[in-house]
């Protein structure tokens, strides 16, 4: 009977450890990144709308990058799913990722709230950062709610997540649904961004 050191099983392990990580990035197919795909080693680009598959795409191309530090998001019109796009932005929080706004970036409603995920955000001139209320599935908005009101709460402790104080995350909130309705959109000014703290920078 042969006998192995205790480790033995930990050693075989890491020595398989680059073939393993090598096969998995074979496995993935851009396809399993959704919106996301890379432009290095530490940068992604996020295009599109975000979805319930969004928090699974996100998993599955950071398992593929493990020292993305950067976001740069491009075309991003909203989300389909708040409770994904929340979901999906603590683990960006998490990630401690940088997010960046090109001059030619347009993002609205949902992806602006991804966007404060940001531990750094920044943005340069010409990019657009839109508004507006939200609308549930009854076709009641948020505005339809008086202040207080419990459906307003998880947006408000989301922001309060990404480092705003209770009186900032309040005041931008409300801002947003009283902006335009679920049917519309407001451009944010540079004055607005800047007010209600959008940047880091």
């Amino acid at each position: 009977m042969h006998s192995y050191p205790k480790n033995f099983a930990l050693l075989l392990l890491l020595a398989c450890l680059p073939l393993l990580q090598s096969c998995k990035k074979e496995d993935l197919s851009p396809d399993d990144f959704g919106i996301f795909s890379s432009q290095d080693e530490t940068t992604l680009i996020m295009n599109g709308v975000i979805d319930s598959n969004t928090p699974g795409h996100w998993e599955n191309i950071i398992a593929v990058y493990p020292n993305v530090n950067t976001l740069l998001m491009k075309d991003c019109p909203g989300s389909d799913d708040d409770d994904a796009n929340l979901k999906v932005s603590r683990k960006i929080r998490n990630q401690n990722v940088k997010i960046h706004l090109a001059a030619d970036a347009v993002i609205a409603s949902g992806a602006v709230d991804m966007f404060l995920a940001g531990t750094t955000r920044t943005r340069e001139a010409g990019s657009q950062i839109g508004v507006h209320s939200w609308a549930d599935g009854n076709g009641e908005e948020a505005t339809d709610f008086p202040v207080g009101n419990s459906n307003h709460k998880p947006y408000i402790k989301y922001y309060e997540e990404m480092g705003f104080s209770e009186t900032d995350a309040s005041a931008f909130y409300y801002f947003t649904i009283n902006a335009a309705s679920a049917n519309d959109i407001h451009w944010m000014t540079d004055e607005e961004i800047a007010q209600y703290k959008l940047l880091t920078q």
